[in-house]
């Protein structure tokens, strides 16, 4: 007897796993679009034709590990129904997790044509394999800039009250903490970076104009992208990158001639090693605006979009030493939304340098 064909294998896997994994539960198509919903909408007819018998659709590789984390515990279900964190699994719960995910995207492969080992490799930006230490170098606000409670003389005194670029900062650092667990992960404004940190790897968020140590290792790091101020965006500072002995500049667009609504911010996403210690990387996530540094640091922790752009940057900048992204960052509602690198218009510019030049 002929084995049925993947896309009809995973069809009934995940009906099974619904109806089946836990039977007194009864979940619905429409619980499971009401869960899944938490992280983007969906439809439960969109449920239905992915356990459709005779001519199922293939579901997202997000979506797959989507239903990975909620079957993965039987507390999905005990307060809720409810779509837990993977960082919320215990340890046991997360095995469970990785085993039916894998399982899942092997399917999927199948049905797509592709070779499971082709369709669920590729790397993981944030996971450091040495023993780090890995250092977030933060921009500092202008006095004009910061709150009354960035000043040390207050008696609510708050930090990070100085730091930009909080939201990208609080987006990456716990999930760089996540991926590497035993590593020491700190966090610092650029005028408190000694010289001893600047040789692990390093992490810089925010734009050059108020970040000196951005400029100086991008110099160092020869990128062939820089910022520069113009007059007509006081708010930010505009890209400019070098291609095919030409500069081109990058700027954000703006809804109506007043420009009073941000409508699109340009990110920038570098990789490159660190040039004051070739064992380490230097990693810059920028932007014109703070939209754009937060849309850069969403490119590879948002978990609907982060395992297809890290594929992106696999294929692309697989053999590469170092390589750089501008991309486009769509704003609805004063809200970046996570770049999808391989989508129309949404990469502007990219560079790499392969590991023999």
């Amino acid at each position: 007897m002929q084995p049925a064909p993947p896309a009809l294998q995973l069809a009934v896997r995940l009906r099974q796993l619904r109806v089946q994994q836990w039977a007194d539960a009864r979940l619905t198509q429409q619980d499971l679009a009401t869960v899944f919903s938490t992280e983007e909408q969906l439809a439960s007819a969109t449920v239905s034709s992915w356990e459709n018998r005779k001519s199922p659709k293939l579901p997202p590789e997000h979506r797959l590990r989507a239903y990975a984390r909620f079957f993965a515990t039987r507390r999905s279900i005990e307060a809720g129904p409810v779509l837990l964190a993977f960082e919320e699994l215990t340890p046991d719960e997360k095995a469970a997790c990785e085993k039916l995910e894998t399982e899942l995207l092997k399917l999927r492969s199948a049905a797509a044509g592709e070779s499971a080992e082709e369709e669920i490799a590729f790397s993981r930006s944030w996971h450091f394999a040495d023993n780090g230490p890995v250092t977030f170098v933060c921009a500092e606000l202008h006095s004009d800039e910061a709150g009354p409670l960035a000043n040390p003389s207050n008696p609510n005194y708050t930090e990070l009250q100085a730091f930009a670029d909080i939201d990208a900062l609080m987006e990456l650092h716990g999930h760089v903490r996540a991926e590497n667990p035993q590593m020491l992960v700190h966090f610092k404004i650029s005028a408190e970076i000694d010289r001893d940190v600047l040789s692990g790897h390093l992490i810089l968020l925010g734009g050059f104009l108020w970040n000196d140590i951005t400029e100086r290792l991008s110099e160092l790091a020869r990128l062939p992208i820089r910022q520069f101020q113009h007059p007509e965006v006081p708010s930010g500072e505009l890209f400019i990158a070098k291609a095919d002995g030409t500069e081109k500049e990058f700027w954000p667009k703006w809804t109506g001639s007043e420009r009073k609504v941000l409508e699109e911010d340009v990110g920038l996403l570098a990789r490159v090693p660190n040039p004051l210690n070739s064992n380490r990387t230097l990693t810059i996530c920028n932007g014109i605006h703070s939209r754009g540094v937060y849309g850069a640091v969403r490119s590879l922790t948002d978990t609907s979009f982060r395992d297809a752009n890290e594929r992106y940057i696999s294929k692309h900048f697989g053999n590469s030493e170092s390589f750089a992204i501008l991309m486009s960052v769509k704003i609805i509602n004063n809200k970046a939304m996570t770049p999808d690198l391989s989508g129309r218009g949404v990469v502007l510019y990219q560079w790499s340098q392969d590991r023999a030049a």
